[in-house]
């Protein structure tokens, strides 16, 4: 008579790939989310707040008109390459410390074996579980492994330049076209308010859109964004109104 084999639980035959679901986590668009709230509210802001500055100073319309697309065509320019110099920065770094661990890797692969053991242990791990583990993850990518337990690099979070430049500037144009648009569509005497009020409620909008997609509360982000911007705005009208001459 055969032996009568024990059942296993459901869990135990299923298959790896049955066990997985689909999660969204926001952690991987830090990068471009920083760079586009940064953009956007950038964009709203400054160029809301040049343009009353300037209306506040008795400037005629065309004038307003100018330096706000002067300022648009500038400031974009500006956020593009103060993010690609700043995040390149950041890559630069994350280079150099990849080189670093990988020439220790290839020099003292025995003294970076218990490093990575020692990290794992520091987390929670058995020193015997955190040796095998440190072991396996080093025979499958030693540098891999290094980078994302010691250094903190990952390739969700790893810095890319050109990325954050283009979200950069492309969300500054945006945002600034707001102010803009108010001001070629509102009557000259009333460009301060309209401007004003266009302003805050894109700034309301701008501080929603971010908050939900990063996951914040949409109320508090919302009311964050506009009471800076309406700060920047008062600030621009007193300055524009002590310069009380027409340009």
């Amino acid at each position: 008579m055969s032996a009568e084999r024990t059942p296993q639980p459901a869990a135990a035959r299923a298959p790896l790939a049955a066990t997985r679901h689909s999660e969204t986590h926001r952690s991987s668009r830090v990068g471009w989310l920083r760079a586009a709230v940064l953009g956007a509210n950038d964009g709203i802001v400054s160029v809301s707040g040049l343009v009353v500055g300037v209306a506040a100073s008795g400037a005629p319309h065309s004038a307003v008109l100018a330096s706000g697309v002067a300022g648009i065509v500038a400031g974009a320019m500006s956020m593009a390459a103060g993010e690609y110099v700043s995040v390149q920065s950041q890559a630069d770094a994350e280079k150099a410390d990849l080189a670093i661990e990988r020439r220790e890797l290839a020099t003292q692969p025995h003294y970076e074996l218990n490093e990575l053991t020692h990290i794992y242990v520091r987390r929670g791990l058995a020193p015997e579980l955190a040796r095998q583990v440190a072991e396996q993850l080093t025979a499958h990518d030693a540098l891999a492994a290094h980078a994302r337990d010691e250094l903190g690099i990952t390739e969700a979070l790893r810095a890319r330049p050109v990325q954050a430049a283009a979200a950069s500037a492309t969300a500054f144009t945006t945002g600034a076209l707001l102010p803009l648009a108010s001001v070629l569509l509102s009557p000259q005497q009333s460009v301060q308010a309209v401007t004003i009020a266009v302003t805050i409620a894109s700034l309301f909008l701008s501080g929603a859109l971010a908050a939900r997609a990063g996951g914040a509360p949409v109320l508090r982000g919302s009311l964050r964004v506009a009471f800076w911007g309406a700060l920047a705005m008062a600030a621009s009208s007193l300055v524009g109104k002590l310069f009380d001459v027409a340009v």
